[in-house]
């Protein structure tokens, strides 16, 4: 085995890294020459060997081909391998089939079968410009083109925000459209960004969204204007394909541009995988696009190319758009014959009836968990070699997921597995080949159990291991051992690495918008418009802008305090570690508020922490408005789900670095009203009972359980907690920042933000001292002199 034990380089968090070597070794195999599509996908190519259940495959090129009128009921022609016919067997029974005749009641099963490939109903709907809505089935079809249809809620139900007045009618005229878009790495260029910026005025409700996917939301775009406005942002070089449906969906990355070889490596595997999942139908050229091609190309394919990745960044994957191209359409038809290619012509991984349900990916480096690992279909963590540069391969996670429904035991929150390890060579027959498993194999009997996790739930990870490794067709080798994973969310000023800047801005809520006297959205216009930069979605809906000119850091900090923005050192801490779904108005699935409530929440529980004698302790809160997760609650130390009209179930007892544990349910249908005499009794227990100050509470709910918390609080007397109440040291809010994972900047990077105004003097020995330490980290004196003082004050 040439697995590598756990090298210096990943002792550090951040210190091992994704690289692709070079070229396409890092992703895929050696390939033989490529066969023509006709050549590949012929019914006359295809053999009618099937590979004995168990076994590893050769990698001789044996097909197989459906063996049942029941599959080829369910393929196009040419299919071969599909959830009918699975390319490979379970290593044990599953308990379900998914043959056709027990898909019924799994309604979107049977209209992506007979959506040709996701083009109808919805073709015929949207050029009917006398309706303002579609029907169900094309709704279906539509969410794989990245929008939902949505209805303002404000005028169906009563509530505080519409001063308890509903209006019917209103409701029913209020049909539009939120478009996701797809930002791989949650990057977005200048040009994506001013149109979306510009549609969101002049179609859209006036605001952006930044999801907890980094990826921006366009809400409230009339039927009318769908195809002009998804038609815009393809030729800005924006994409809304794979924004949503039952395919793989945007994949997240720590959202620090530096210029580390870890973190470009991880950009660079990001953007390749985004395209080598991307489904191959026309369908969205054909509704979008009158079939054309788009005006500019992808700005995740341009990163891609050489002479786009700039100093201290890894080799391009490609020389140009037409090698890149070949290389990906190699690795994506790449067939060992072991069960991956469904035969399907136009879908050769996907098939007629594409994912069971929706497909998640992240890729991180070791310690850096911004991107809440456990909580993706698969989780892909970079592994260097010992000399920090050079890519061995990747660990994978798999099975994890956050969604689930109220009552129903048989849905479930899922912290990922650990999967193992695989060679660079093999990263992309890997993932593919859990693709396939999760195409062939997950729950389409029952939607609500379709995702991976309940696959991997259901065998074991040894099992699915095994599942995996015969669709691979080689050994999965053991995981590599690890650093402690880290919550970092990468705001304020920190150095990029390569003489340039990136500015972490707090989004509450990842709602950018113009409002109160904080105009977000202007902000971030005049700042792209001046400076012409990237920006990046960060997992917890804030904005990292890219690229910043150190003579530029302050004048863009006058920009922020011209538009109303606060700095990272002005936000509030359970502000800056809280996120939340959109929940009402737009969302039809809330049961009660999240986005609109969560500031309240976030301030009371803020004075709670001072009145009980913790003032600036903080803890990670997230709030859903239904049981499905978007906000990954389940994951906080304390979260609020949705269950009801102000009514929330609360869950207690994640990771405060969201590391390898869900939290666990704990109360259903608290008030709104009564989340104070709720939780004191905990907050009092833990304040009392911490084995030190600095045990978090998630950790310490944890270690003490369920049970013992319900007795405590049975036993709890009301207003104990403020009663000769000792007031602990005052802590400063915790400045996640770059953690020593910026090989460039070895201090911590800026702490505070604002135009620099005083003067301090010094003698000439500190200022020696002072010079010495700037040029050994790279970093301004100005910085350093911030972060000795911070450090300081902090105490």
């Amino acid at each position: 085995c040439n697995r590598p034990s756990m090298p210096k380089s990943v002792a550090v968090a951040g210190a091992a890294v994704l690289a692709m070597a070079g070229g396409t070794e890092a992703f895929a195999p050696g390939f033989a020459p490529a066969l023509s599509t006709s050549a590949r996908f012929s019914s006359h190519a295809l053999s009618s060997c099937r590979q004995t259940p168990g076994r590893m495959a050769s990698l001789s090129g044996l097909r197989m081909v459906a063996s049942t009128p029941e599959a080829a009921e369910w393929f196009t022609p040419g299919q071969t391998i599909g959830p009918q016919n699975p390319g490979q067997q379970s290593p044990v029974p599953l308990p379900y089939t998914n043959e056709g005749g027990n898909l019924g009641k799994n309604h979107p099963e049977g209209i992506k079968k007979g959506s040709a490939h996701l083009m109808y109903p919805l073709q015929q709907e949207m050029a009917d410009m006398e309706t303002i809505d579609i029907s169900a089935d094309s709704v279906v079809v539509l969410k794989h083109h990245g929008s939902y249809m949505q209805q303002n809620r404000d005028f169906q139900v009563r509530n505080a925000f519409n001063g308890g007045q509903s209006d019917k009618p209103a409701y029913i005229k209020s049909h539009q459209f939120m478009l996701r878009l797809k930002n791989p790495c949650g990057k977005v260029d200048p040009g994506t960004y001013k149109c979306i910026d510009d549609l969101s005025q002049k179609y859209g409700q006036q605001d952006l969204r930044a999801t907890t996917r980094q990826a921006f939301q366009l809400h409230g775009v009339k039927k009318e204007n769908l195809k002009h406005v998804i038609a815009s942002i393809a030729h800005a070089g924006g994409s809304t394909l794979g924004g949503c449906g039952d395919i793989n969906r945007n994949i997240m990355t720590p959202p620090a541009p530096l210029s580390d070889p870890a973190y470009q490596h991880v950009f660079q595997a990001s953007n390749y995988i985004a395209e080598l999942f991307k489904p191959q139908s026309s369908a969205f050229a054909e509704l979008w696009l009158d079939g054309e091609k788009v005006h500019t190309l992808e700005y995740w394919k341009k990163d891609m190319l050489e002479g786009s990745t700039g100093v201290n960044h890894i080799p391009p994957v490609a020389k140009n758009l037409a090698e890149l191209d070949s290389q990906i359409s190699k690795a994506m038809l790449h067939d060992s014959g072991t069960g991956i290619i469904t035969g399907d012509p136009e879908e050769p991984l996907y098939g007629r009836t594409y994912l069971p349900r929706k497909f998640k990916i992240g890729v991180t480096v070791p310690g850096d968990n911004s991107i809440d690992a456990y909580i993706h279909d698969v989780c892909v963590v970079v592994i260097m070699a010992e000399d920090g540069k050079t890519l061995a391969g990747y660990n994978l996670m798999v099975g994890g997921g956050m969604g689930r429904t109220h009552n129903k035991e048989t849905t479930f929150a899922r912290a990922a597995d650990h999967l193992g390890y695989v060679d660079k060579a093999d990263l992309t027959e890997a993932l593919k080949a859990i693709l396939a498993a999760q195409r062939d194999h997950g729950n389409r009997e029952v939607r609500a159990n379709a995702r991976l996790k309940y696959l991997v739930h259901t065998l074991g990870v040894e099992n699915f291991k095994k599942l995996t490794e015969s669709y691979m067709g080689k050994k999965i080798q053991p995981w590599v051992p690890l650093p402690d994973w880290k919550m970092v969310d990468w705001m304020g000023w920190h150095p990029q690495g390569d003489g340039k800047y990136f500015l972490g801005v707090n989004i509450e809520q990842g709602r950018i918008i113009d409002r109160d006297g904080v105009n977000l959205k202007s902000f971030m216009r005049a700042v792209v418009d001046k400076y012409n930069i990237d920006m990046r979605l960060t997992p917890t809906q804030s904005v990292v802008l890219c690229g910043i000119d150190p003579k530029d850091k302050d004048d863009v900090d006058a920009m922020m305090l011209k538009y109303g923005i606060k700095g990272i050192q002005e936000i509030d801490p359970f502000t800056r570690r809280s996120i939340a779904c959109p929940a009402f108005p737009l969302c039809g699935l809330a049961q009660a508020e999240a986005e609109r409530v969560m500031p309240s929440f976030n301030k009371r529980m803020g004075e709670l922490m001072t009145k009980i004698g913790l003032p600036g302790e903080s803890f990670v809160i997230r709030m859903t408005g239904c049981p499905n997760g978007c906000a990954r609650p389940y994951m906080a130390e304390v979260a609020f789900v949705g269950q009801g009209p102000d009514l929330y179930q609360v869950w207690l007892g994640g990771s405060p670095d969201q590391a390898g544990r869900t939290g666990w349910q704990w109360i259903d249908k608290m008030k709104a009203a009564d989340m104070e005499t709720t939780l004191e009794p905990v907050f009092y227990m833990w304040k009392t009972q911490r084995s030190n100050a600095d045990e978090a509470l998630g950790d310490f709910l944890h270690r003490v359980g369920k049970d013992n918390i319900n007795a405590f609080r049975d036993s709890y007397a009301a207003g104990t907690a403020f009663t000769n109440v000792k007031v602990e040291k005052t802590k400063m809010p915790m400045l996640m920042g770059s953690l020593g994972l910026n090989s460039k900047a070895s201090s911590n990077s800026r702490k505070s933000s604002g135009p620099r105004k005083q003067q301090i003097r010094v003698t000439d020995q500190l200022a020696a001292m002072l010079k010495s330490k700037s040029e050994g980290a790279g970093v301004p004196i100005s910085d350093v002199v911030e972060d000795i003082l911070m450090s300081s004050l902090s105490k």
